[in-house]
């Protein structure tokens, strides 16, 4: 495993252990973002695999530091960044550049050289993203549980259309031209909201009463719409993660086994070659232990699939999830589907429930392919350990 690989696997046990679930927008999945985009610029920048590997961990760990506090993040999260890598025994004058690139990612500090421009075009590629304002409404959301904010539709609009217009500015020839028309895109989308919601406010202050009380009874808020359908899709992403892991593991671990029945062991007859059995049958029972966990990743968990109407008067089934209606008949479904429309607080516990059991299911699957990729990892350096020993004792 090399150092970017150990980076990912330290930040994501990091943010599950020590940071505040508070932190919906600054998270593992911003980090993953940033970490996306930064191979993106720097693949269309020219730069070298030394300094690309330089950028990956300054991404991978510039938001460390919000296991401390948001407040100056980023002199924590050099400091993290730090301690991570001499732990790691990487290079010092590499780490002093790691630690810059962290300290740019801050507002209004301005890059000075190419690759504090490449990290600081990754950190703010969000303002060109098509769900830029979707992702807004999370950090909107996220002020709110840290530090008591509260913001107007029109004045988050007004906050966001500012940053855009005078706050911010790509650095890179890519971004210029790839992500400055996108975020010119959300400006106006943003500048629409603005003169929607100006419009709207010109309204009586009757209406806009009755209106507020309409919305409220009628649907969720916004934010914790949002923060539902984001934290949703961040489980998917990572499940698909999660997945390909797997699939990985399988592949290499059967080709293994199919390179190894296909050519050693039809040789293992002669008398010449039985210094190589111990070795080769070490190699196949790890591949085969090591398949064994990848498939238990990621083996499906077959639930009942039924529900009685008395489960749904008294709240106990998730209709969210198909495990637990997918032999009912439709009609009965539609019929408990609309029952839970009616009832908000039970929508929302099914919602709550449904995100509970998936991070569930993740940590499950996250907790066999460490276990994989250990036993995966043991046996390449016991099997090579064999294999050198046998040849030196023939």
């Amino acid at each position: 495993m090399n150092v970017v690989q150990k980076a990912e696997s330290y930040v994501f046990n990091l943010f599950k252990d020590k940071l505040s679930p508070d932190y919906i927008y600054h998270n593992f999945i911003h980090t993953l973002r940033v970490v996306n985009n930064t191979e993106v610029i720097a693949g269309n920048e020219n730069v070298t695999v030394e300094e690309e590997e330089l950028l990956l961990l300054a991404a991978w760990l510039h938001d460390t530091g919000y296991i401390v506090s948001d407040l100056g993040h980023e002199e924590e999260s050099a400091k993290i960044a730090e301690a991570f890598l001499k732990e790691n025994g990487y290079d010092e004058t590499k780490i002093a550049k790691i630690q810059s690139l962290i300290k740019v990612t801050k507002l209004g500090v301005e890059p000075q050289n190419h690759l504090e421009k490449i990290i600081k075009d990754a950190d703010c590629s969000h303002f060109a993203d098509k769900d830029y304002c979707r992702l807004s409404e999370l950090l909107r959301a996220e002020w709110k549980l840290t530090h008591n904010k509260s913001f107007t539709d029109l004045e988050w609009a007004t906050i966001n259309r500012g940053v855009l217009l005078n706050k911010h500015r790509f650095f890179t020839a890519y971004a210029q031209r790839e992500l400055q028309p996108l975020k010119e895109a959300n400006i106006t989308e943003l500048q629409n909201v603005i003169n929607k919601l100006e419009k709207g406010n010109k309204k009586s202050a009757k209406e806009k009463i009755n209106q507020k009380k309409l919305e409220k009874l009628d649907r969720p808020e916004r934010g914790i719409d949002t923060m539902f359908r984001v934290t949703l899709n961040n489980h998917t992403r990572l499940s698909d993660i999660a997945d390909s892991k797997a699939n990985i593991l399988l592949s290499v671990n059967a080709i293994i086994i199919s390179i190894s029945l296909s050519t050693l062991i039809p040789k293992l007859d002669s008398p010449n070659n039985a210094h190589l059995i111990i070795p080769t049958l070490v190699m196949m029972l790890f591949a085969v232990v090591s398949i064994v966990f990848a498939i238990l990743s990621t083996r499906p968990k077959v639930t009942s699939g039924t529900f009685t109407r008395k489960d749904i008067e008294d709240k106990k089934v998730n209709l969210l999830f198909f495990g637990n209606f997918y032999k009912m008949p439709l009609d009965e479904y539609e019929w408990a589907v609309n029952e839970l429309m009616k009832d908000r607080d039970y929508l929302y516990n099914s919602m709550i429930k449904d995100l509970y059991f998936l991070g569930k299911v993740l940590h499950r699957k996250y907790k066999l392919l460490r276990i994989t990729y250990t036993i995966f990892m043991i046996g390449i350096i016991v099997s090579v350990g064999l294999f050198i020993y046998a040849f030196k004792m023939m």
